[in-house]
């Protein structure tokens, strides 16, 4: 898309959301003109978190479907549009209802804490939701010594590493592909190799073994904030490509790269800014979420909020 289409689709934008006094909400692996547009960029928990906060009749999330209807529990009274409602999450589908029921009923009393990447309906049965910044901390504070976590075996592993205590995964393959097969540790030692000294930071949804090779592990915020903290000039970024991105936006005294460029979620880029200025034109589509799931879910959020604070 040319410069003068893309100013032209965001004048277009910045109009519509005057006259619908509506917000854009940006996860950090949007395209760069997304993020450029948005109001605020973040992680799972800082949209989560700003989904609370936000004075406007209208939220337009740029992200995966599981956050667009995040944002809609958390608001029952604003609209909340997805431009794409195809843009979907591989990891969450590795969960269902059903594996949620068979995981309680082979181990009972055993909390369950599911990662906020997961369906609306699995959510609904979980007792804590934790984001991969957050999922530490809140398993830390539980009296028990042993978890459900789901759907991510990757970032159970990580908690489990943190914390000292027994996570069992749920399922027990469940993953993210692009930071499964795309951030390994081929693509590492390459990375190492073409930027020698660059501080390594991955995302704890990325393999054990990958973790081990890496200089720092944290959530996509934590990642951001250790590139403005952390010393040195250069920084590889093992997570979705997005990410690098938002790092030079930020830090543009450093220099940022991603771990692997390929590693690219086909569905954080389904979001446009032509499906976004569809969307504030139609008003479409709207997420909706069946009340009493909406509130169950919104119940256990909120009380999972609070322990992290």
């Amino acid at each position: 898309m040319g410069e003068g289409s893309v100013s032209r689709l965001r004048s277009e934008i910045e109009a519509l959301k005057k006259k619908r006094n509506a917000v854009i909400l940006a996860h950090n692996y949007q395209v760069p003109e997304v993020q450029d547009v948005a109001d605020f960029v973040g992680d799972s928990l800082e949209l989560a978190k700003k989904a609370l906060e936000v004075d406007a009749d209208v939220i337009v999330f740029a992200g995966v479907r599981f956050m667009a209807e995040t944002a809609a529990i958390l608001n029952p009274d604003k609209t909340v549009l997805h431009p794409d409602p195809t843009a979907g999450c591989p990891l969450a589908d590795f969960l269902s209802a059903d594996d949620v029921r068979r995981a309680r009923e082979e181990h009972p009393n055993t909390p369950l804490v599911l990662y906020i990447n997961s369906g609306t309906e699995a959510k609904a049965l979980a007792d804590y939701i934790v984001t991969s910044s957050s999922a530490s901390k809140l398993v830390s504070k539980l009296s028990t010594d042993k978890v459900l976590f789901g759907p991510d075996k990757n970032l159970a592993g990580y908690v489990a590493e943190v914390t000292g205590k027994e996570v069992i995964p749920v399922p027990r393959h469940g993953h993210c592909p692009v930071h499964e097969y795309l951030i390994d540790e081929v693509h590492l030692e390459l990375a190492k190799s073409e930027h020698p000294g660059a501080t390594v930071l991955v995302h704890p949804e990325v393999r054990a073994e990958v973790r081990r090779m890496a200089d720092f592990v944290g959530s996509t915020s934590q990642m951001l904030r250790a590139v403005g903290t952390l010393q040195g000039k250069e920084f590889i970024l093992g997570t979705e490509e997005g990410l690098s991105y938002r790092a030079r936006v930020l830090y543009p005294d450093k220099k940022v790269y991603p771990l692997n460029p390929k590693a690219v979620c086909v569905n954080m880029k389904k979001i446009t800014l032509l499906k976004i200025v569809d969307s504030l034109n139609r008003m479409k589509p709207k997420v909706v979420v069946e009340p009493a799931l909406a509130s169950r879910v919104r119940e256990v959020l909120e009380e999972s909020l609070k322990i992290i604070r």
